[in-house]
Parts: structure tokens; sequence; C-alpha cells
């Protein structure tokens, strides 16, 4: 390949990289066509979530619940971060907490509960005085010691955005399937971990899980939300295929056990190191497990 060639071929790629595209991106005649398919171009994608293949109990050699942290300050789970801001990008590219919230308040998700063990149902309304504070100042409480409504200027509001989300909890299944001889986990939850609305403006903000999604039953709706692929951005990679493959990376911070599922932090206090450790000697008994099945 001679140098222009070559040249041609670097700014060709580079400029594939750069460009935001999108589906129909190069066959929009209109920039409002940008995104659309066809009855035809949807039929032909059979755009639909891989469904699950039953599991017999009695087909799992081996099963171990545990529950981990995705932290998203690191740089493989950006793309369940960003964007936390969408308004100057558009619809399609939308953060996993906007996709969640947004589903939760539309109907779409319904299995939404306050704790990993899927106890207590949570409805939109219940989330809600969650998600924003509205609070006055003290001009507005004078106004309303004397008797007065409260003027608008002095109504202040905080509402958790996509930016607030430091991390998210997940619940899953490691399982050893003996049909296919294989370890394999299945994603059971998801939750956002966001600051408590009313210590946002504090120095030492509060964290607590927002609310538990039954993952199944969000599959749809994760299926139809993208995320930016960084490798081809005409080809993004919905949220549950993210999930499902585990393209992130996370600790386990709980095991289910015979201390009442205890974490990690509950009994080795005060040392994170020995706390990081405890949850690759988690990790490694899975792995190992599977590793002994073929040793003789």
């Amino acid at each position: 390949m001679n140098l222009r060639n070559f040249l041609i071929v670097v700014i060709s790629v580079g400029g594939s990289f750069a460009s935001s595209a999108q589906s129909n991106l190069l066959n929009a005649k209109t920039p409002e066509e940008i995104g659309l398919k066809s009855a035809a171009q949807l039929i032909a994608d059979n755009d639909k979530p891989l469904s699950y293949g039953y599991v017999h109990d009695r087909d799992i050699l081996m099963g171990k619940t545990v529950w981990e942290v995705i932290d998203l300050n690191e740089k493989i789970n950006f793309p369940l971060y960003f964007p936390i801001d969408a308004a100057n990008i558009g619809p399609d590219r939308r953060s996993l907490y906007d996709v969640l919230t947004t589903a939760i308040r539309n109907g779409e998700i319904t299995e939404v509960y306050s704790d990993s063990y899927f106890n207590t149902k949570k409805s939109y309304n219940d989330i809600e005085s969650s998600l924003s504070r509205i609070d006055t100042t003290d001009v507005g409480r004078e106004q309303v010691n004397a008797g007065q409504s409260v003027s608008e200027e002095y109504i202040l509001r905080s509402d958790l955005t996509a930016q607030d989300v430091a991390k998210y909890y997940i619940k899953g299944y490691w399982y050893f399937d003996k049909r296919q001889s294989e370890m394999k986990y299945r994603l059971l939850g998801i939750c956002p971990i966001t600051p408590d609305v009313y210590s946002m403006n504090s120095e030492q903000k509060d964290y607590i899980e927002l609310f538990w999604i039954f993952f199944p039953s969000a599959r749809e709706v994760l299926h139809k939300a993208k995320a930016f692929n960084d490798s081809n951005s005409a080809m993004p990679i919905s949220f549950d295929q993210i999930l499902n493959s585990r393209r992130f990376n996370s600790v386990i911070y709980k095991e289910e056990n015979v201390y009442g599922d205890r974490a990690i932090d509950e009994y080795m206090k005060d040392n994170s190191q020995n706390q990081l450790l405890e949850s690759l000697r988690i990790k490694e008994k899975i792995r190992d497990f599977e590793s002994d099945m073929w040793n003789y």
C-alpha cells in the first residue's frame, strides 16, 4: 500500500469514528429521516432481546447469588453513565439512569422494588419523592409565617439527574449448567446509587439505593435503548447486551451466606484492602468450581 492510499484509509476511518453516525444516516434525504428505519428494515432486523433458555433446577450443579457494585468513575463503565445531558445530542442517546426512570414514569417498567430481594414494590409516586426536593428560602418561610403565598422566586427545587448517579448495584446468579457443562451468569436486578436529595448540597452526601428493578422484566426497554459504541458509532450496543454480556467492571460486595447474607464490610470493617481481597476470593471460589470440574 503506497502512502497516498494509506492516508485515504486513515482519513476515512478517522472520519467514521469522529462522526456521530446513527441508523439510516447515509440513506437519509433530510435530517428528520436519520434514525428512522423502513418497515422492511425492521422486519429484516428482527430486533428483539435474545431470550433466555429454560434451565431446570435439577440441571444446576452449583449456584451462588452475589451482589456487585459498578463504579461509574471507571472508564470501562462510561457507556452506562454518559451522556449526562442528552439535550444537545438527541433522544436516541441517553444514560442508563434516564432510560430506567423514564420507563418507570411511562409505565413500561413495573417490576420496581425497594430492596434486592424484590419483596416490596414501589410505584413511580413512591420514587418521585426521592428524585426531587422542594424547599423555600428564609424569605419564603417568612411569607408562609405571615399567611401569604410563597413567591415562585423563593422556591428552591433540587432534582436528581444522570450526573448524580455514582454507582450501580447489581444482583446476579452464577450457576453451573451440567447439561451444557458450563458456568453461566444470570442478571437478576439492578439499582442506581445516588445521593439522598436532601443531602445533595451538603459536603457529606448520604448515598441511597434509589430503587431495585427486576432485570428480566426490563429487558425489552433496555434492548431498545442504545449506548455509544466507541468502535463503530453506526452500530450502537444496547444496554441489555452490555449488562448480559458483562461488558463492565464490578466488585463483589456481598454473597448469599448462612449469616443472613451479610455484606463483606460487615465482617471486614475499616480495611478496604482486605475487603477487596475478600471480594476476589469469592470470585475465585466461583471460578474454581468450573475449573475443578475438569480435574480428575
